[in-house]
């Protein structure tokens, strides 16, 4: 297990870079860098990220990046995966680096098909649930209820449910995470490294600006969010299915906190009715169910096949 200690000293998210004050993303970005290191390149697409890393000739990422068309993260980053293979450099990650918007709307095409291809590289969505380079409109990762732009009144349709999707394309590894849980994140980035094929890591990303709570909570918002079981951590490692630490206490479902604590602290969700609450309580109640059935059956197949 890896511990705090023993992370590299070194800072590849340079000082001065553009992220606003409480920046989850950012969190996140610092968290891959511990994790892989500069052994890496990027390839982010239009998003937070570009305005992060600064405007060319400067730059705050000190890693190979490469900027790419909204649509074209998986794209780009298959062409890199083959040269990379063509070359014989086995030591270097492909590292997908995309918003929501750039995922789970306008990339799905691009990531759907480097999945099937077997494409051997790391995909991470950092989702924070808009378009937040844009002016935080409403994407298919927004969850119900939630302010935005584009939903002055509140988006009524619930999150697109990503993870489970690339789940579905049956590739080796799938994985959510969130930086508020920064040891969990970096064991699931160096796993995944070194996994072959496509790995997907979709991250819970708090952002302040757009979520509309005080700066300063952002980790807060990120433990909030998995202990009332809204954001679950889990992994799905060749089609099994296993909770992790601390959602895989949260099979009781006495432990978890009731989710009108996570939603409270942000004025996105400030019209939000007794009523909606109850329905997103029911909603989370009930992708729990999913989540033990799940475990429960991963866990029967494992003692079957002799590796429990």
């Amino acid at each position: 297990m890896v511990t705090i200690k023993e992370l590299p000293r070194e800072e590849y998210l340079l000082k001065g870079h553009a992220a606003c004050a409480g920046c989850g993303p950012s969190i996140a970005i610092r968290l891959l860098f511990k994790a892989l290191g500069n052994k890496i390149i990027m390839v982010v697409p239009a998003c937070c990220t570009t305005v992060i890393q600064g405007p060319y000739p400067y730059t705050s990422v000190a890693v190979p990046l490469q900027n790419i068309l909204f649509e074209s993260t998986a794209a780009a980053a298959s062409g890199i995966a083959a040269a990379l293979r063509q070359r014989k450099m086995e030591d270097i990650t492909v590292v997908g680096w995309a918003g929501d918007g750039g995922t789970v709307d306008i990339g799905i095409q691009a990531l759907s098909g480097a999945a099937e291809r077997e494409t051997n590289f790391i995909y991470i969505c950092y989702d924070n649930e808009a378009y937040g380079n844009t002016g935080m409109q409403r994407s298919g990762a927004t969850p119900y209820g939630a302010w935005t732009t584009t939903t002055p009144s509140g988006k009524r349709e619930r999150k697109k449910d990503m993870p489970f999707i690339m789940a579905a394309h049956r590739i080796p590894y799938v994985a959510t995470a969130c930086p508020s849980y920064p040891i969990d994140f970096i064991e699931k980035l160096r796993k995944a490294r070194n996994i072959k094929g496509t790995k997907y890591i979709h991250v819970l990303a708090p952002c302040p600006t757009g979520w509309r709570y005080d700066a300063n909570r952002t980790v807060e918002l990120g433990r909030l969010a998995v202990q009332t079981g809204l954001w679950a951590l889990y992994e799905i490692e060749y089609g099994q299915f296993k909770l992790n630490s601390p959602s895989d206490r949260l099979v009781d479902k006495a432990k978890r906190k009731p989710i009108k604590e996570y939603l409270q602290l942000q004025g996105r969700f400030r019209n939000l009715t007794e009523e909606d609450i109850g329905r997103i309580q029911q909603w989370v109640d009930e992708d729990w169910e999913h989540y033990c059935k799940l475990a429960s059956s991963s866990m029967s197949d494992a003692a079957l096949h002799g590796k429990i």
